[in-house]
């Protein structure tokens, strides 16, 4: 029922040089990145990242625990170098200025993934547009939470994957705030497990 636990491997580092780690849990379905916190004051989807790890998916699974490690420490939302890391992706005003995104940038131009999953709070709701919006659809669908249809803001990872000719379908998915209860939690998994496989 459960895979062995996936080991970890670190793809760059943040500006104090905390380590980013990259997570392979394979499977013979799509791929499918999930990354659990990138504002680090916003990380309840470290728990989902967790528990994925552990899981024995059908989905190809890469999962980026934190991409703010910085921010996760301080209990800010910006990194380092107090800069929003989810509006430094281009149409923002100054495109990857920072390492935390390069090393985005890197992971979906190596993982080339089918679906993305960036976790943020406190919204309660799932984000998606354009060639995005089925997944985003299906994922509320699936964990409960509501669908909000509507453009990106200028600078977001979606945003960018959205408009990235190997991006694959990206959204954004608003915990609620605190942390997941057991029941919460296992809608988010079972949503990540089951989005690229539920019928359209």
């Amino acid at each position: 029922m459960f895979a062995t636990l996936a080991a970890a491997v670190v793809v760059g580092h943040s500006v104090d040089h905390r380590p980013i780690e990259l997570v392979h849990v394979p499977g013979p379905g799509p791929r499918v990145l999930v990354v659990g916190c990138i504002h680090g004051n916003e990380c309840a989807g470290l728990a989902v990242v967790r528990a994925l790890r552990r899981a024995h998916p059908r989905e190809d699974l890469w999962l980026v625990p934190t991409l703010n490690p910085d921010g996760l420490a301080d209990g800010t939302r910006e990194n380092a170098n107090g800069v929003d890391l989810n509006r430094d992706f281009p149409s923002g005003s100054h495109p990857w200025s920072q390492p935390e995104s390069r090393v985005a940038r890197a992971i979906v131009a190596r993982v080339r993934p089918s679906f993305t999953i960036w976790f943020h709070q406190h919204l309660d709701l799932v984000w998606a547009y354009g060639r995005s919006s089925a997944a985003g659809r299906r994922y509320a669908q699936l964990s409960g939470l509501r669908y909000y249809h509507h453009r990106w803001l200028s600078g977001t990872a979606t945003n960018w994957q959205s408009h990235r000719a190997a991006g694959g379908a990206s959204i954004t998915v608003e915990l609620p705030a605190g942390r997941l209860d057991r029941r919460a939690l296992a809608r988010q998994v079972r949503a990540v497990l089951r989005l690229a496989l539920a019928a359209p």
